[in-house]
């Protein structure tokens, strides 16, 4: 099957000042609910004002990544610097474990000692951080389709604006029946649903810094696409690695049969690499089959039983 690479492209000057909105809104919305759960006495609000937080960070960091990665390769990084929209995604979900696992044990404490929580201030100001959140999902929504990047500040965004409607029941709770070990529980479903999100997803931008293969491009497809054309005995020292989040790379050795012409073997498999797979950055080196290399592994470069 064509490995698709196709995504929704946004011009990256509105790309980032999308993002600058959203970092505005975030720091105001950060203090207001600080205030506020101090002055209401609402863990659950200090949870979801350190989430926003986290959030606004996080989006510091995309903004400061979307910037580095448009620079072009030098000497320095001949690659590129796009990579580095990886390594802010990953910093981000580390960011979103830490803060998890903090407010479970902040919830847990408040639900040994629990303290009287103030419902009105935790419904208005959980309101206004329920629009504020909504209004940067849907900023950073079509965004996220082909970033990795921007998928993680969609997914801290998406996962306030649930926090905030729990937040919102939470203080309607305690207004209506004096529940206030709900505050605290509340704290620790959301601090349970962030950790599930960044675990879920922190995944891939360590596979992509491990260069590990695309998950969704099927290896052996791509070696027996490679030993199907015209002039290929076999193929060994595979190696298939993402250069950047959306850019698939490969290089290997390939074993031709005697009298192949090796340009156009060359250009034949890339040709096929690229129609098939989308795969546009090959590097291929060509031996001879009556010298090709003895014992040589399919992936990597170990030798078979080594």
């Amino acid at each position: 099957m064509p490995h698709d690479h196709g995504h929704a492209h946004i011009d990256p000057a509105s790309g980032d000042r999308r993002v600058s909105i959203a970092i505005w809104a975030n720091a105001l919305l950060t203090l207001a609910q600080i205030v506020g759960g101090i002055l209401s006495g609402s863990l659950a609000l200090i949870a979801d004002a350190l989430h926003n937080f986290s959030d606004m960070a996080s989006l510091v960091i995309a903004f400061a990544a979307r910037k580095i990665a448009r620079r072009p390769a030098d000497e320095r990084m001949t690659f590129g610097y796009g990579r580095i929209e990886v390594v802010a995604a990953l910093i981000n979900y580390t960011t979103l474990i830490l803060v998890g696992v903090y407010l479970i044990y902040e919830g847990g404490m408040r639900l040994i000692e629990p303290t009287e929580v103030a419902g009105w201030t935790v419904v208005i100001l959980g309101s206004v951080a329920l629009v504020v959140d909504t209004l940067t999902a849907l900023l950073t929504y079509s965004m996220q389709k082909g970033s990795v990047n921007i998928r993680a500040l969609f997914l801290h965004n998406l996962s306030d604006a649930l926090a905030s409607v729990a937040v919102i029941i939470g203080g309607s709770l305690i207004l209506l029946y004096d529940m206030w070990w709900v505050d605290p529980a509340i704290t620790i479903g959301i601090a349970l649903y962030i950790l599930y999100l960044a675990l879920t997803e922190i995944g891939g931008p360590v596979r992509i810094l491990m260069l590990g293969s695309p998950p969704d491009l099927d290896n052996d497809a791509v070696v027996a696409a490679i030993r199907d054309v015209d002039g290929v005995h076999d193929v060994h020292h595979v190696h298939l690695w993402q250069m950047q989040e959306n850019e698939t790379a490969l290089d290997c050795h390939i074993v031709t049969i005697d009298g192949a012409s090796g340009e156009g073997l060359k250009a034949a498999v890339k040709a096929r690499l690229t129609e098939e797979f989308g795969i546009q950055h090959s590097t291929l080196e060509l031996e001879d089959r009556k010298n090709a290399h003895k014992g040589a592994q399919l992936y990597g470069h170990q030798e078979a039983g080594t």
